[in-house]
């Protein structure tokens, strides 16, 4: 008789469903940060950016605004903003920049 209790045992373990076990989601590789190549043909590319989102958008925009209509970062913003002021081709409005 204790055999058929230990084969009555193993039946209900084999019937018991199995849990599932989770994998640990596998560790999201570091995104590569994006450097910003200071030169003269790199600065003139940015301020060309910067140019047209001004007169595209017809009006002063802030340098979140012209990174996002331009499609750039507020650093390459800020790089072609520089060319632009040192050519007196923008100026500052009420905080914002604008084609002079």
């Amino acid at each position: 008789m204790a055999e058929k209790k230990a084969t009555k045992a193993a039946a209900t373990k084999a019937a018991a469903p199995k849990k599932e076990v989770k994998k640990a989601a596998a560790p999201k590789a570091a995104a590569k940060k994006a450097t910003l190549v200071i030169n003269a043909e790199n600065a003139g590319f940015k301020a060309g950016d910067v140019y047209q989102a001004l007169a595209t958008a017809n009006k002063a925009l802030t340098v979140a605004e012209i990174a996002k209509a331009a499609k750039i970062s507020n650093e390459e913003v800020i790089l072609g903003a520089g060319w632009l002021l040192k050519e007196g081709k923008i100026a500052e409005a009420e905080g914002k920049i604008a084609l002079a």
